[in-house]
């Protein structure tokens, strides 16, 4: 029987590696939660900002393998889009990114084209552009609102939305792939092809998921434990896989950094963090 459980250890530089993970792989998709209180999955670092390590527990497999969610109030922190390409073309780390701009968490903005810099699609904020091409990926984060009457931040869903009309709402757009499509569903088809991922997500409540997984699964199989997981998730995006894949978080006192794998078939494998030229940082709002 393979069930969930939120692991509760505070650790830095935290890596899950194991050659037992493809004996597993089988069954991630049928895997179900513990009966448990919602409460005890999630830990606070700090009002409006909570952590969630879900652990996937195997005789097999040690250590397990893990999804790290970050949980964020939209109504205590912002959003915001920082781009290599808008400061001296310099790719940073996320724990850099965080440092010198003032961020208490980063995760990937998208993937990037083979400059190094430069997004696979639309990007850009009210004072720079990275990409201003729109590709047929469906959706798109939208914050940093123009318009007093929308949400904060939006997933825009182009088979549900008018991106016309909701583009024009907002100063920061971020176009990707789609994991889960605005009615709830897993959109990506069953592969082989397995990888660390990160991704962002939007609750029932809309509250923010940053989410990183440094374990090698295929994407349909980490969408079916998303949406299988007590976190109420709504939508969600793709926003890089493999060892590019992490996730920073600098909160409470401490400091969690979860980072993707070079070796897909061994999680944990040479896992470093990585350069990236665009990513999503939160900060605090004045209250």
């Amino acid at each position: 029987m393979i069930d969930w459980k939120l692991r509760s250890s505070t650790r830095e530089n935290f890596t899950a590696g194991c050659l037992g993970l493809l004996l597993l792989i089988a069954g991630f998709a049928h895997a179900r939660t513990e009966s448990m209180p919602e409460a005890a999955r999630w830990e606070s670092l700090e009002p409006g900002l909570d952590l969630g390590i879900f652990s996937l527990q195997s005789e097999s497999s040690d250590p397990d393998p893990t999804i790290n969610i970050l949980r964020i109030d939209s109504s205590r922190f912002e959003l915001a889009l920082f781009n290599a390409s808008a400061h001296e073309n310099v790719p940073l780390t996320p724990r850099q990114w965080a440092h010198s701009r003032g961020l208490i968490s980063v995760i990937n903005a998208s993937m990037f084209q083979q400059d190094h810099l430069t997004s696979v699609s639309l990007m850009r904020t009210a004072d720079h552009t990275n990409n201003s091409y729109e590709s047929q990926d469906k959706t798109i984060l939208a914050f940093d609102r123009s318009d007093p009457d929308v949400p904060e931040i939006k997933i825009i869903d182009r088979q549900c939305d008018e991106f016309l009309q909701w583009r024009k709402k907002y100063k920061t757009l971020i176009q990707s792939i789609r994991m889960i499509s605005c009615d709830r569903r897993n959109v990506w088809r069953a592969q082989a092809k397995k990888s660390s991922t990160s991704a962002v997500g939007m609750d029932t409540t809309g509250r923010v998921l940053f989410i990183q997984t440094g374990d090698a699964l295929s994407t349909h199989d980490l969408i079916e434990i998303l949406l299988d997981l007590p976190i109420d998730i709504s939508q969600a995006m793709y926003v890089e896989g493999g060892p590019q894949a992490q996730l920073y978080i600098d909160s409470g006192g401490r400091t969690y950094e979860f980072t993707g794998s070079v070796n897909a078939l061994f999680s944990g494998a040479g896992s470093l963090a990585w350069p990236i030229p665009n990513v999503i940082g939160i900060r605090r709002k004045k209250q």
